[in-house]
């Protein structure tokens, strides 16, 4: 495992200030009984939600020239596809902002999408990938609109499988020809609480998570 950054450890450790990543015994929407739940609507209520907005921006500094737009699936991808785009346009002050809807308004300005339709190359900011199925979904409304979804960035990835025996992140990658990112991921986690004589105990729990349900 690669040495954490100081943006992965200052992520890690708001998370869990904020209650956003807890450890214990949680049953997923998935079925699956995980030693950690992430939600990252808690992170809003930090402090140092500046911080969190950094780790995003660090992860595509290099890759924000070459984008197009930045697309904030609903709703957490919104909330946080707006405040780091905002930080974003810092650096290509012509990236343009779309976010879509539940379900689709049929009144004042109706649509399925807020702000521009997705266009040229897109930049897809979610906060968390489990199987891959919501990721799947933004990309495929993306293309619908003969747009091109070139990066999916999220705040963690738990490094599980998709549909087959690939971990989602991998999969997403074959089938779309993008490249996905993440602020952290369930080897990161694994390696701060390795290091970490608080949350230590979790180490074994988290990799034979990994092992379980990885590939």
């Amino acid at each position: 495992m690669s040495e954490l950054s100081k943006e992965q450890i200052n992520f890690i450790n708001i998370a869990i200030e904020s209650k956003a990543l807890q450890f214990g015994e949680f049953t997923l929407k998935s079925g699956r009984t995980s030693p950690y739940f992430f939600n990252a609507s808690k992170l809003l209520n930090s402090e140092r939600l500046s911080e969190v907005i950094e780790a995003f921006t660090s992860r595509v500094n290099n890759d924000i020239l070459n984008i197009d737009q930045v697309f904030g699936p609903a709703y957490k991808g919104t909330i946080f596809g707006s405040m780091v785009g905002l930080e974003l346009k810092k650096i290509n002050s012509k990236l343009s902002l779309c976010f879509d809807r539940k379900e689709e308004k049929d009144h004042g300005e109706g649509g399925l999408f807020i702000g521009e339709k997705p266009k040229g190359r897109v930049l897809i900011i979610d906060d968390v990938l489990s199987a891959g199925t919501a990721a799947k979904s933004s990309i495929n409304l993306i293309k619908k609109e003969q747009a091109n979804p070139k990066i999916l960035l999220i705040g963690l990835d738990r490094q599980e499988k998709g549909a087959g025996v690939m971990l989602a992140r991998d999969e997403l990658e074959q089938l779309y020809d993008l490249k996905v990112m993440s602020v952290i991921s369930l080897d990161n986690l694994i390696e701060f609480s390795s290091k970490d004589s608080e949350f230590n105990i979790w180490e074994n729990k988290l990799s034979n998570y990994r092992e379980k349900w990885g590939s």
